[in-house]
């Protein structure tokens, strides 16, 4: 069994030891928590997106063509609420006072300095050898947060419209799927999404779940707010599903990276892959629906799941461009493969990190941040090309079993690369609101 020692990610201002947690459901929590003990007649605010299954041309995936939204999803919904809670004190540090600033250079790295994430937190044990393991109600899970950290619930409409409740009944049995913030904080706006959270699942992508969080990208309608995902053994720090998700005004690296076509499936999804780039990974966008867009990442995902390959993934541009990217840096650093230097850096490269978007913890490595350095350490997380091959066919035959058999990876391995994204270049100038009380560099360009 591989074992590192590592620092968790305090998502919850309630992740405390286990024998304190047991001592408390003795006599019942008082926390206000979402578990058995407190959910009975509570309520959180519902937003009901619209299921809307047709891809609008390249400008959206579900839009809303009939009517506006009863209120504006990101803006107002998602950052009003999570500056509500910073405003109450409720995240760990002050995430708008971290120093940010783009590594000169032609990536454009961004490099921030968050000395708090990693300051008094206990350190533990964490296994890397397996991707699925399960659910564990001892461990802490999402349950445990307090309801005060829950931003609202987010759920498909009954009826087919964009629908707003502002004090809904959490409906235990149904099990809904909610937003809560990220006590301890990478960007403005860190989220967590939590699909069906009283079915504590373990971190497991599925179907339903992909889904959910392309809505969510989706309904966002910015490009500068993206969902991310962390696999076991790629950094993932709690068992129980979730997505990771904030608002950062400025491309990621691996957003600008050149692709090369691999092929277009049955369904409409284009599969290419990066090149030029310190990480191999696919991008996968299109698709005749969002679910057929949908349908292939999450098939994707659960190839690499049942194959026990650690991964990473990026929702960008509003959930159009999925970027999946299967990772060994874990593996090697329980293998003692890692060098020193890197080692001391304690970053760990999980999906943000490998987007481009490289989060220090010491002051010494902010100041001496470069293009060069940010290379070095995601050139460790990426397979080698002939892994990274194995892998892609893998891949390639698990979409394929499913998709009619149409996948021919080799016949268009040939093609020219294509051109850059354009998606941030096109992006009307920022919303105001959306930048209001924070940093300045959330608008470096």
């Amino acid at each position: 069994m591989l074992r590192i020692k590592r620092v968790p990610t305090v998502v919850s201002n309630y992740q405390k030891d286990e024998s304190e947690e047991a001592a408390r459901r003795e006599g019942g929590c008082g926390r206000n928590c979402l578990n058995k003990c407190c959910i009975q007649g509570a309520k959180l605010p519902l937003y009901a997106f619209k299921p809307v299954n047709k891809i609008v041309g390249d400008k959206a995936l579900p839009g809303h063509e009939s009517s506006q939204p009863p209120v504006a999803f990101l803006d107002s919904l998602l950052l009003g609420e999570w500056e509500d809670r910073m405003q109450k004190g409720l995240f760990r540090y002050d995430v708008t006072a971290c120093e940010t600033k783009v590594i000169p250079g032609g990536y454009g790295f961004v490099a921030q300095l968050n000395e708090g994430r990693h300051l008094k937190k206990r350190p533990t044990e964490f296994r890397v050898d397996k991707v699925l393991q399960p659910f564990d109600g001892s461990k802490f899970n999402f349950t445990k947060v307090g309801q005060e950290e829950v931003l609202f619930q987010f759920e498909s409409s009954e009826d087919g419209e964009v629908q707003f409740f502002p004090n809904a009944p959490i409906d235990v049995e149904n099990s809904p799927s909610v937003v809560a913030i990220n006590v301890s904080p990478i960007e403005y706006g860190h989220v967590l999404l939590i699909p069906r959270i009283f079915e504590c699942l373990p971190q497991r992508i599925d179907r339903d779940s992909f889904l959910l969080a392309l809505y969510m990208a989706a309904e966002a309608e910015n490009p500068y707010f993206r969902l991310g995902y962390n696999s076991l053994g790629a950094f993932a720090t709690i068992n129980h599903l979730h997505f990771q998700a904030y608002y950062l005004a400025v491309p990621f690296p691996i957003e600008k990276a050149p692709t090369k076509k691999i092929t277009t499936l049955d369904g409409g999804v284009k599969i290419s892959k990066l090149l030029n780039y310190p990480v191999r990974g696919l991008i996968f966008e299109g698709g005749n629906t969002i679910q057929d867009l949908s349908n292939t990442v999450s098939d994707a995902c659960i190839c690499l799941q049942d194959n026990n390959i650690p991964y990473n993934v990026l929702i960008a541009d509003c959930g159009r461009r999925i970027f999946l990217l299967p990772q060994c840096y874990a593996e090697k650093q329980a293998l003692g493969e890692v060098n020193a230097e890197l080692l001391d850096t304690q970053v760990n490269p999980a999906v943000w990190e490998i987007s481009g978007h490289m989060v220090l913890k010491r002051k010494k490595d902010y100041e001496e941040a470069s293009e060069e350095n940010a290379w070095r350490l995601l050139a460790e997380v990426s397979l080698s090309e002939e892994r990274f091959q194995e892998v892609s066919a893998l891949i390639f035959e698990a979409i394929a079993s499913v998709d009619n058999g149409n996948v021919n990876a080799t016949q268009s391995s040939l093609e020219e690369p294509d051109a850059k994204p354009k998606s941030h270049e096109e992006v009307d100038a920022i919303h105001p609101a959306m930048v209001a009380g924070t940093k300045e560099c959330l608008v470096l360009h």
